[in-house]
């Protein structure tokens, strides 16, 4: 009787743990599809990857950013972000070109919205696992330099404590689970593992 009794408390046991990991996994690829779906990266590729080249990148992500940041303030949700910057993308490529003008550069620039794979990539107060991002691209001369990359909406291009990321991230509609996985909290390391390697086929698949 013990016998039998204990084969069935180890299946319960094992039944109850495998509809949670099921259940866990569910929320990591939802995170997953947020992150593809309510970020906006900015990548910004410079001509090659000459000193004054890369200056000139820096140059036009300064100007981008104040304006976006101004400019994207008051947006709540990633589709009113989309439908501006789709928009303005004339007005966002004009203020690259006046910048590098300004420099003395005869570069010209492209600026788009699109699909793209990023890396993996670690800023001040919050990581990003690789995958497929929208993404705010803008490619200058031949595009052959180094990129630089951040986050347009929500607002993450500017240093920020690990509050205002939280802050800026609970604004945006992030749920908690997500932004403590990115934010780089020990406790989450294998939630953002799960991210990361979910990204990684994304862009395999994406090829």
């Amino acid at each position: 009787m013990d016998g039998v009794f204990m084969k069935k408390l180890i299946k319960l046991v094992l039944g109850c743990a495998l509809v949670a990991a099921f259940l866990w996994f569910g929320s990591v690829l939802a995170d997953r599809q947020r992150l593809n779906e309510d970020l906006i990266r900015l990548h910004v590729v410079a001509n090659s990857n000459e000193a004054e080249d890369q200056n000139l990148k820096l140059q036009v992500r300064d100007a981008v950013v104040e304006s976006l940041r101004t400019a994207l303030a008051d947006v709540q949700d990633t589709e009113q972000a989309k439908q501006y910057l789709q928009k303005n993308l004339p007005a966002l490529q004009e203020l690259a070109n006046r910048t590098l003008d300004a420099a003395g550069s005869a570069q010209r620039a492209v600026v788009s919205l699109c699909r793209e794979a990023f890396p993996v990539r670690d800023y001040d107060t919050f990581r990003l696992p690789a995958g497929i991002y929208n993404s705010l691209r803008i490619r200058i001369g031949e595009g052959e330099g180094k990129n630089w990359w951040c986050v347009v909406f929500p607002s993450l291009c500017l240093p920020q404590t690990e509050s205002g990321f939280r802050n800026t991230a609970k604004a945006a509609g992030i749920p908690d689970s997500l932004a403590c996985a990115i934010s780089e909290d020990s406790h989450y390391e294998i939630r953002f593992f799960f991210l990361d390697k979910l990204g990684e086929l994304e862009k395999l698949f994406a090829k």
